[in-house]
């Protein structure tokens, strides 16, 4: 009895931890409409009578859906409060039998661990401890990937902490060098989780970052470039400006004879792609290469800029 009891407390305070950053989730968006409402306060006070009536409308759209999204955090809050001032075990199975319909992801699967520990066996919990403790034989590539299937930090709407375990990955010692994880990480890219997909884009990313940046073989960093250029994630447009400012030195191999050459080849793939990516930040980037040593590239920026002389709000529609 004492395992189960250690193991279903940690379960459940896992899950009051959960149920939390649910709320915490749903909070973001509220303090996001509060910022609209009052940019758009702002604005009402200089608009003239139609605009103030349209202002109006969207104000009270705002205000309504503010008002759903404090339930909601309510809601959640006193969820992750309850799970934890359940009285009696069975009390705690009636209370996450109620919470199972209601949830997904991680957080499902949370509430299926504790049902699991309220009714296992005694020999079903010996096998759980035992597995538990024993090392995995998963590669570093397979538990993120797992992680990213399971754990509500990877799989909230928020992408900053997939952002963060995909520059913690690649920045393992060895890891963006590693091409036997790279395949496990790439092959996962296709996988029906958008989760684990966006996890693996962020993780491939960062690791071809490195490679572009810093790899001496440039024919190996000029790879890693023409990968970049095909990620269709936002994320990947400051990693790109990087790249484009930043000219190095490195070398390639030559019937069999080894030249010191610059990345030249690569900034100037770089360069094409940010123009269809037509951020501002690719504009501002692109405007500084007219002051470029590489006077390849100060053609390519001027005439980029000539295209396109207007704001830069998005990428460029398929075709254009």
């Amino acid at each position: 009895m004492e395992r189960r009891d250690a193991l279903l407390a940690i379960g459940v305070r896992e899950l009051e931890d959960a149920l939390d950053k649910k709320a915490n989730e749903i909070q973001r968006d509220f303090v996001r409409i509060s910022e609209e409402l009052a940019d758009i306060n702002l604005k009402l006070m200089e608009a003239d009578a139609p605009e103030q009536e349209v202002m109006q409308k969207e104000l009270a759209s705002l205000r309504d859906q503010q008002k759903i999204l404090a339930e909601e955090i309510n809601a959640w809050r006193g969820r992750a409060r309850d799970v934890l001032h359940q009285r009696t075990k069975e009390k705690l199975k009636d209370y996450l039998g109620e919470l199972l319909p209601i949830v997904d992801g991680s957080l499902k699967t949370r509430v299926e661990r504790s049902l699991y520990l309220l009714d296992a066996s005694e020999e079903e919990l010996a096998t759980l401890i035992d597995k538990e403790q024993r090392p995995s034989d998963q590669t570093r590539a397979g538990r993120l990937i797992e992680r990213a299937r399971t754990a509500y930090d990877l799989r909230a709407s928020d992408p900053t902490e997939r952002v963060r375990a995909a520059v913690n990955f690649a920045n393992q010692s060895g890891m963006a060098l590693n091409d036997d994880a790279l395949s496990e990480i790439e092959e996962a890219i296709t996988d029906a989780d958008p989760m684990v997909s966006e996890v693996a884009t962020l993780v491939s990313m960062q690791i071809h970052r490195f490679r572009a940046m810093r790899v001496a073989d440039l024919t190996r960093a000029h790879a890693s470039v023409k990968v970049l250029i095909k990620i269709d994630h936002p994320s990947v447009v400051p990693v790109l400006i990087e790249v484009l400012e930043n000219p190095r030195t490195g070398f390639v191999t030559k019937d069999n004879k080894t030249e010191e050459t610059e990345n030249g080849r690569s900034r100037m793939l770089v360069l094409l792609r940010l123009v269809k990516w037509h951020t501002p930040g690719a504009k501002m980037a692109i405007q500084m290469r007219k002051f470029d040593q590489d006077k390849q590239l100060v053609g390519a920026a001027e005439r980029a800029l000539e295209l396109f002389p207007g704001e830069w709000t998005g990428p460029l529609e398929k075709g254009k």
